[in-house]
This record gives structure tokens, sequence and C-alpha cells, in this order.
């Protein structure tokens, strides 16, 4: 126990200095730096580390027995957030706020009352920062097996993040404390404390903060050998079973074997669902008790296209057996977060399981997923046995929804289907985008690009593979281009097949070393193009001349 519990304060304290604390630092630098007492960096601190282990123990329960969304603590964070700011800004709330705690144990509480509220909505914020240690005390909190070695854990986990929070919130007092001009100007430096705790919950709103998922998580490296070097996973994973039923004991001895990845995050956030009855929303409890497949997509994706076939075969054979297929769609480009785009393309490519719509990439963020396409396979108690990144892996994932599906009881399962595998088998060239916030420049020969303006490029003599080229007028954009007078791409590549997502409307003629093709005509809602298809892989140089008005975006290879 007490080796858990020391691996728990690591890794609370990797956590601590992750970057996925970011989000929270501008509130304890701002909010420790003001208010009269001393303490009250150690009340918001203090604040954090209850309602964080509080949530992470009991929230899940707690908001199914009161019929509350799985989102409700956030947005009351983010609520209490903004509270706390009009608090900061004008005093006369503040000493509203502050005064149902106008004493504490007989003496005034100078403003440590107000630190604590507002660590307690900062620890409802941090929940998702949780690392490899606190899934383990999810998943038994979610399956109500909390037991005193789980509260340790959980207590130990958020005591080790508070070291180096606490330390950031006196460090942000004692500035304040040491330089006469922030003295001097106290109410200015409150008022703006104030401002930037508002600024940070509009972030939270508006999903700035979801740009962190690109830094690396050496964080959660760091956790994972900790674990190993402490011998300690097993015992991680044993206490799911603590003072309950151990789920694992109760499986098959193949379905047993799978590893147990962590309790499913809900779906948060979803704007709209397509192919459920009455376009009701699905959520994970009203799903306990079967197998559920979540397939993260996005339709003008070449890699989802090509893994459809296959989650459509599993959802036709196995549905009846117990096994439910949600589709996260969560979209790349601007013209994916239309709902009625994704319904159209939804019917286009006959997709029948459940589709949820994740405009803004909640329920993508909090699978802390990175990958078009991705699965994520659930058992019947809802927690996470497999996950398959990127097309492939076929074969496994159908024999571990086999597997599940017998262990919660099916018999008599159809033969595995037969799809044919469509991934490419050999080197493709990489992914080529036109606009201008994914633009690979170094892959890029001729004349300069000029953002956000129409301009004339001339196209470059000679290209090796990968690299492409603009002639023609062309105007670059954030997402796409726009073909103006005489527009042309030449692209030497390495593939199959070549595709392009194209918008607009009008002509795209398409040359292969020099040889005309075909003509595309574009029109509709922009979607995914074949611009060569071959039964033989090759290398060429692709001529595409587009008339005005046709948006290219992306090219991909097969």
């Amino acid at each position: 126990m007490l080796l858990l519990v020391v691996v728990g304060f690591l890794g609370g304290l990797i956590t601590g200095i992750s970057p996925c604390i970011i989000p929270v630092l501008p509130v304890i630098a701002a909010g420790g730096s003001v208010g009269g007492s001393r303490w009250r960096p150690v009340a918001i601190i203090g604040g954090l580390v209850a309602s964080f282990s509080v949530f992470v123990l009991v929230g899940a329960s707690l908001l199914s027995a009161l019929g509350l969304p799985d989102d409700f603590l956030h947005d009351l964070a983010i609520a209490m957030l903004f509270v706390l700011a009009a608090g900061l800004v004008v005093p006369q709330i503040g000493a509203l706020l502050e005064r149902p705690f106008a004493r504490v144990g007989g003496r005034p509480a100078s403003g440590s009352a107000n630190g604590f509220v507002l660590g307690l909505s900062l620890g409802l914020v941090f929940v998702p920062c949780a690392g490899p240690v606190l899934t383990t005390v999810d998943a038994a909190a979610g399956n109500h097996r909390v037991g005193f070695t789980v509260v340790l854990l959980t207590v130990a986990f958020a005591l080790g993040v508070a070291v180096p929070l606490l330390a950031l919130a006196y460090l942000s007092r004692r500035a304040t404390a040491t330089f006469g001009v922030l003295r001097a100007h106290m109410p200015v430096v409150r008022r703006v404390a104030g401002v930037v705790v508002a600024l940070v919950a509009v972030a939270i709103i508006c999903n700035v903060t979801t740009a962190l998922r690109g830094i690396p998580g050496y964080s959660t490296t760091l956790q994972h050998r900790i674990d190993r070097a402490a011998g300690v996973t097993g015992q991680l994973h044993a206490l799911k079973g603590e003072h309950g039923k151990d789920y694992a004991a109760a499986q098959t001895p193949a379905a047993g074997a799978l590893p147990a990845l962590g309790r499913a995050p809900t779906f948060a956030g979803i704007t709209e669902w397509l192919n459920t009855p009455g376009g009701r929303p699905l959520t994970l409890s009203s799903l306990r008790g079967k197998v559920v497949l979540v397939d993260f997509w996005t339709y003008s994706c070449i890699n989802c296209q090509r893994e459809l076939p296959h989650v459509e075969a599993w959802y036709r054979e196995y549905h009846r057996y117990g096994l439910e297929v949600v589709g996260v769609h969560t979209p790349e480009f601007p013209f994916e977060y239309v709902a009625s785009n994704v319904e159209a393309a939804v019917g286009r490519l006959g997709v029948r399981f459940p589709v949820a719509v994740d405009d803004h990439y909640k329920t993508w963020d909090a699978y802390n997923n990175t990958y078009w396409p991705a699965e994520y396979l659930i058992d019947q108690n809802g927690e996470i046995r497999h996950t398959a990144f990127g097309e492939g892996q076929y074969a496994t994932t159908e024999g571990d929804i086999r597997l599940l599906l017998e262990a919660r009881g099916a018999r008599s399962l159809p033969p595995p289907t037969e799809v044919p595998n469509r991934a490419p088998t050999r080197p493709v060239t990489t992914e080529t985008y036109l606009g201008y916030v994914r633009f690979d420049g170094e892959r890029y020969l001729g004349s300069p690009v000029l953002e956000s303006r129409a301009a004339t490029y001339h196209l470059a003599s000679d290209l090796s593979t990968g690299e492409v080229s603009f002639g023609g007028t062309w105007t670059q954009e954030a997402w796409e281009i726009t073909a103006g007078k005489g527009a042309q791409i030449e692209l030497s590549y390495m593939a199959d097949d070549v595709y392009l997502v194209l918008g607009g409307k009008g002509r795209v003629s398409v040359s292969v070393n020099g040889v005309h093709m075909k003509t595309v005509q574009v029109s509709g809602l922009p979607d995914l193009y074949t611009m060569v298809s071959s039964s033989t892989y090759h290398t060429g140089l692709l001529t595409l001349s587009a008339s005005p008005g046709v948006k290219a975006y992306d090219f991909t290879f097969g």
C-alpha cells in the first residue's frame, strides 16, 4: 500500500509540471497574488485538491444518481470562474462572496475563503489532466469500488499535484509583496487578476486550450516508467476489484487477457446525433452491458473512408449479438463542421451506425485522441480493452470484438467478416495540405507563396518525389487555395492512387507525366475526389489545371 501511495504522489508531482496544467496556471498566479491573507495560496490549492479528489472518487456516481449530464461539473466550474472574476474586479461582489465564510474558527477569513472557492472551481477544470495512475482510480470509482487504498491513492496524487502549484501561488504572492509598484496599486492588480480569470474561462469555453494536445506528453511517459520501475502495474489493476467483484475474473480466459486501459470517457459536447431514433443522444451509461466500439472519423478523410467498410461490416454482423458502434465525427476542415454536410456524407457513404457530431472536439479531447481514424473498444462494464490508431489491425480488432461478445454470453457468432483491406502496403507520398495552416513550405518549389491574396505563380522546372508547385493565379487561404486565371498545380508523387479534397464549382483537368487522363467536374459540397486510380504502384508527375473558383484543400494517397 505504501508503495502505491508513493507512486501516486510522484505521478501527481509529474502531472503538476506537465503541459496539461497550463490552462490553470494563470488563475493560480493571479489568485495567489491578491488578497489580504498569507494563507490564500494554501486555500486555493486546498480547494483544488478537495474538489479534484471528491470528483474523481464520487463524481460519476453522483451525477448519475442526480440525473445530471456528465459535463455538468465542468460547466459549473467555468461558471464559478466567472463569478470569482467578478468578485476580483468588483469589490462589492467579492465581499458578498466572502460573507458566508466571514469567520472561520472565530477569526476573520481575510480572503482565504474566497481563495478556497477559487480552488474548488479549478479542481473541476483540472480533472481531465489525471494521469495513468488516476485512470485506475477513475475506473474503480466508476464501478462503485472505492476502497481505502483507492482513496489514499487519489489523495496522494492530488497532493503531488499541489506541490508545484502551491510553489507557483506563493511565488506570485511574493512578487506582489516585493515590488512596491504592485503594492501601491493593489486594487488595479486585483482587477487585472479578475480579468485574467475571466479570460481563462472564456479560453476553456472556446476550446483554445485544446492546442495543448499537440505538446509532447512527457509526463505520461515518466509516469509509465515510474509504474514499471516500482512494479505496481498489477497492483493498480487489482484496485479495480477492491471491495467488489473483480471484473477480470468474470471473463473468459481469452477476454480476460485483454488489457484494461481505463474507464471510457463519456460522449461530451455532441452537437447532433445521426442514425439514432428521433436524433436522441446515446450515453455510455445507457449502453452499459453492451460491447461498444467508438470510431473517430471525418468524412473527407481517405483513411477513414477505407476503414468504414470494415466498421459497417462489424456493425451489420454483430449488432444483434450486443455490439454497438458509435462513430464520433470530429471535423478537420471548416466545411466538415456543418452538420447538414455531415448528414449528407453519412447518407452518401452508406453509414448505418449512430454518428455523434463532435464539432467542439470535446469527446475527442476526453479520449485524448490524435488520429483519424481511431478505434476504442469498450467492454460491457465500460472499460476500454482495445485501441487501434490509423488504418489496419482489422483482424485484431474484430477478434477482440468477438472475445468481448462471447464474454457477455454471445453464442454461435457468425464467421469473421471478409472485407478487403485497402490500406497501402508500401510507402506513399506524405499527405499534402494546400492551405497555409498546414502548408509544408519545405516541400514547395516555385514562386513565393502569399497568404490571403491573389498572386500569380510560376511552376518549378523540376520536382522531386513529394514536392508540389503552383502555376497561374491562386489565392491561398487558411485551409484551401482558390483557383484564378490559368491556375495549375504540379505534384510529384509515389502511390497507386491520388486523392484531392475539392470544393467550389468548375472543372479540373488531370494529366500524369504529360498525358491527359480525365476531366473532373467539381460541384456541390466539398468532398474527396479521385485524381489518379491505378492497379499498380508507381511514381508520376501529376498536373492539374483548374477553372476559376475551384477550391483545393488536401492531397492524400493510397
